[in-house]
């Protein structure tokens, strides 16, 4: 089992060129997998986690509904925005500057075959992440993702997660409002939940985050959780 995890930061890139560069590692790794079986092989499959930020999206996942979108087209490209129907699991979603966003894309059979216990490790490592910067975060019932306020009449969202697995390997992941510009999100219905709101580290503290610090703390968690190596090339 190869529990190296290779990082790549993308910095700020388009959410399609993102998305067709995360389906190349995704089918490499798939490939990778499909070549062993039919060679009766097991040469190591690559593991990968990208961090990027994106241009102001709005992706909606396969099981989502259009009417949670509350814009036109018109009105999108008013607001510098684009829009996107994926392949990952969820409704509705915002990406844009001030957000950090992993893409994890790892050969679960690296590291345990339960997508159930892959997405809770995930929220795990936003919630130690947060709790360094003294914000309690925590699961909603029925709702992925890491709220704030649970079961009070505050409860708030701070990070979104979305997935698709095949063959056991992953792809898209988690978005985590840093100091994400929350007015995006007044033009959607968030993961299509009526009448919950969306808050970030920056709108909790009062002051403006170290995205790059975040960023660490993340992988610190994540490389912890996952029992992994992470490096870069």
């Amino acid at each position: 089992m190869n529990k190296k995890v290779q990082l790549q930061d993308l910095g700020n890139k388009d959410y399609k060129e993102t998305w067709d560069y995360q389906e190349q590692l995704f089918k490499q790794i798939v490939d990778a997998k499909i070549q062993n079986r039919n060679a009766n092989s097991q040469l190591p499959t690559p593991n990968f986690f990208l961090f990027v930020e994106h241009p102001h999206v709005y992706t909606l996942g396969k099981s989502g509904d259009m009417s949670n979108l509350l814009l036109s087209e018109k009105q999108l490209e008013a607001k510098g925005a684009t829009f996107y129907k994926i392949n990952r699991g969820g409704d509705i979603t915002y990406h844009g500057p001030g957000q950090i966003v992993g893409y994890p894309i790892l050969d679960l059979e690296n590291f345990f075959t339960d997508i159930h216990k892959y997405l809770r490790l995930l929220e795990e490592a936003i919630i130690l992440t947060l709790a360094e910067y003294n914000i309690i975060g925590a699961r909603s019932e029925g709702e992925t993702g890491v709220w704030l306020g649970v079961g009070t009449p505050f409860a708030r969202k701070i990070c979104a997660m979305g997935v698709r697995a095949s063959r056991w390997v992953t792809m898209h992941g988690f978005a985590l409002n840093v100091n994400a510009d929350l007015g995006y999100f007044d033009n959607i219905i968030p993961c299509g939940i009526k009448g919950k709101a969306v808050t970030s580290m920056h709108v909790e503290l009062g002051k403006h985050v170290d995205e790059n610090e975040v960023k660490e703390k993340i992988l610190r968690h994540f490389q912890d959780l996952f029992e992994a190596v992470i490096f870069t090339s």
